[in-house]
Formats: structure tokens, sequence, C-alpha cells
């Protein structure tokens, strides 16, 4: 009897409340003795570790109607913060669309796992291995912040999240990213100018996925090539582990323009070694963190660029 007493005294009180600004109210109410939960799978083992106190108060996002959908909006994809990593995976939209963004869920955790955890509990882990993918394709979301919608550049929130003493106690609506389709005007006058123009694009992981250890480098590439060997457009972001994804936009600004050769790769290796600069951990040394997303960033503008290597390297 003493112990169904003191679990009653110890256990959180769980609050469900039906619409965002409820949802709102009781985290101004109850602050940092309260969380918002989901699917909860990555808060629980931050709990059961101790690397987390576990708060007085969850508040139960399941409840409030539209963060688990998903559904084209008027400047592109919405994803509802509540959605499930498995039916992320599987949306027809975003397999067409943002394949690199269903690479990187199909490489978190187990099936078991994505049933259950949501797209909005990755991206609030600050390292979820779904990010570096999302940043290239310019993700934005979407946050209620007690009296309107608020949109912010996935970038920006990353560099202000991982400033100490960061603390946002708004509530993420959506993912928004932007539809780049046939009809883009970018689109249009590539494919008038080069019909020949290549396009790439690539999402690798490296770690153990099964459990939750975390991920020694999560990188995410993409971009195109004229025909003449030339790199028309880049992105690339790098993350994994504990450290916070982040487009190396300098190198991007560097090698855009260019002929894809010898010399260009080796500037890109040395630059990327330079600007990824990731925590080290028991499972990987930061050293061995640079060495692989250098390998891994280069080998994917090599082989997107064919023939055209062998020409200027």
């Amino acid at each position: 009897m003493s112990m169904n007493v003191q679990e009653t005294l110890t256990s959180p009180l769980v609050w469900h409340p039906q619409t965002a600004a409820e949802a709102w109210q009781y985290k101004q109410t109850y602050g940092i003795h309260s969380v918002f939960v989901a699917g909860g799978t990555l808060l629980r083992t931050h709990w059961e570790s101790g690397a987390a106190p576990m708060p007085q108060h969850f508040i139960d996002l399941s409840a409030i109607r539209g963060l688990n959908e998903i559904r084209v909006g008027e400047e592109g994809l919405l994803i509802g913060g509540q959605s499930k990593l498995q039916e992320c995976r599987t949306n027809p939209l975003l397999q067409r669309h943002f394949p690199m963004a269903v690479d990187a869920i199909r490489s978190i955790a187990a099936p078991s796992i994505r049933n259950l955890a949501t797209i909005g509990g990755n991206i609030a882990s600050i390292v979820g291995d779904s990010v570096p993918a999302l940043l290239v394709y310019d993700a934005s979301l979407i946050w209620y912040n007690g009296q309107t919608e608020q949109e912010e550049k996935l970038s920006d929130w990353l560099l202000a999240a991982g400033q100490s003493g960061y603390r946002n106690d708004r509530l993420l609506l959506s993912l928004k990213l932007p539809l780049k389709s046939e009809t883009s005007r970018g689109d249009r006058d590539e494919n008038s100018t080069n019909s020949k123009m290549k396009r790439f694009g690539a999402f690798h992981k490296v770690g153990r996925r099964e459990a939750f250890t975390p991920s020694v480098v999560t990188a995410a590439v993409s971009g195109s090539i004229t025909d003449t060997g030339l790199l028309n457009k880049i992105q690339i972001a790098v993350g994994g582990g504990q450290t916070i994804p982040r487009r190396l936009i300098e190198v991007e600004k560097e090698i855009v323009g260019t002929a894809v050769d010898g010399e260009m790769l080796r500037h890109l290796f040395d630059r990327a070694l330079e600007l990824y600069e990731p925590r080290e951990d028991v499972f990987a040394s930061a050293s061995y963190r640079k060495q692989t997303a250098a390998n891994l960033i280069v080998t994917e503008l090599w082989k997107a660029s064919g023939r055209f290597i062998g020409q200027g390297g």
C-alpha cells in the first residue's frame, strides 16, 4: 500500500488540452515543471537513464486536431508536428518531393519506435537524425506563441536553441518544406537553359540504427551539375551524435559555379574538416567524425560528377 501511495505522489500529472491555445496555457502555468508530450520515445530514454529529470506535468498533445496531418499548403508541404515518423516515411508526397527526408526517417530507430515517435519530437531534440535532410530542403518551423502562429527557419532556430540558457515555451505546430517542383521558376529556367543538367541528392547515416545509440555522423548533400561539369547548385548539412546539425554554407558559396574536378573536391574535403565541429563522445572521436563526414560529402559530389571528374582532376 505504501508503495502505491509513493508512486501516486511521484507520478506526473497528465493534462489533455483540446486546442493549441489550451496546451500553451498549460505550459505557461507549469513552466519548467512541464513538457509537451506526443510519442515521448526519446523523452522516456532520457528519464530512464537519468539524463533528465521527469517533469511534474505532462501536456499530452494527442487530442489537438490537425497536428498529425500532412498536406499541401499555399507555399509548401505542411507536416504536422505530431505526425508519426512511420507516417512520414510512407507518405507519397514526401517520397516524391523529399526523398532524402524519407531516407533519414527510415534510419531512425526501429519500426516499432517509428510507429510512436513523431517528426516534431525528432526536431525538438535538436540533434535528431532527420534534421540534416530537412536543412538541405530549407525547412521552416511553424510555432504557436499563445497569440498567433510564427514561422521560423529551421536553421535559425537551431542556432538559437544551441545557446546556453535557451528556453522555448512555444508549441511546434508543423514543419514546412518548400515545394520546388517542375512548375517552379528555378526549375523552368534550369530546364530551358540546359536540358542535360544533372541533379543529385543523398542522405547518409553512420552508426547503429536499431537502438537509441547516437549516430556517429549524419550528412545530407543535394545539388545539380551542368553538362560541362560546373556545380550549379549545392546544399550540404551535417550532424550526428550530440552535434547540432548545420549547413556548411561557407563552403557551398566557395564551390558553387566551379568545375567539379580533383582540385575542387580536395578543397571541399579540407573545408569540411574545418567547418564541421562535432562533439566527441564514447562512440567516436571528433577527428573520426570529421574524416567520415568529409569523405561522405566528397564522395557524393564525385559520384554525381560522372564523366566530368576525369576532365578536370
